[in-house]
């Protein structure tokens, strides 16, 4: 099991991130309007997961808004934001800040979390998600994975970029 921190403070994931090569496992999370996103839905489109705890911390919302503007320059891919924001939260964050280039995504009743290794399991945060990056391509393999060790800094942008060149 790996192990992050928040503010120094360690938290052991639920399980690892898949590796480069491998399937990613199928997900179900739920969009703005309460429908289901999946993996198979995606197929045909290289898929960007920024995972992070929650969109009301300046890191996570920053993150959001760097791939919202990013975004645009990845031909052929899906960015999604997955954390356990509820779709209303994510909805207004997304009005407000004017994201249109990237979509939400609601871990809250699924076990996506669990499935993709990045549920905290204990710590001041957890049943959050810890930050990560989850690059697949279009035929649903893992081209590679980021882990921040400290959740309080932002995601390696440069390492999504580098994978989908």
């Amino acid at each position: 099991m790996e192990t992050v921190y928040f503010k120094d403070i360690p938290m052991t994931l639920s399980g690892e991130l898949p590796k480069a090569g491998e399937q990613a496992p199928g997900f179900s999370l739920t969009a703005q309007d309460l429908s289901e996103i999946t993996l198979d839905s995606l197929r045909g489109k290289r898929v960007v997961l920024n995972i992070f705890p929650s969109l009301d911390t300046d890191v996570c919302a920053a993150s959001v808004r760097r791939f919202n503007q990013d975004a645009a320059a990845l031909p052929d891919t899906k960015v999604l934001c997955v954390s356990m924001d509820l779709p209303f939260a994510a909805a207004r964050f997304c009005s407000i800040n004017g994201i249109e280039n990237v979509a939400t995504a609601s871990g809250f009743r699924s076990d996506f979390g669990k499935t993709y290794g990045v549920e905290l399991a204990d710590g001041p945060l957890k049943g959050l998600y810890a930050r990560a990056l989850v690059v697949i391509d279009e035929n649903g393999k893992v081209l590679g994975t980021s882990l921040s060790r400290q959740i309080t800094e932002e995601p390696d942008y440069e390492f999504v970029k580098s994978l989908l060149k």
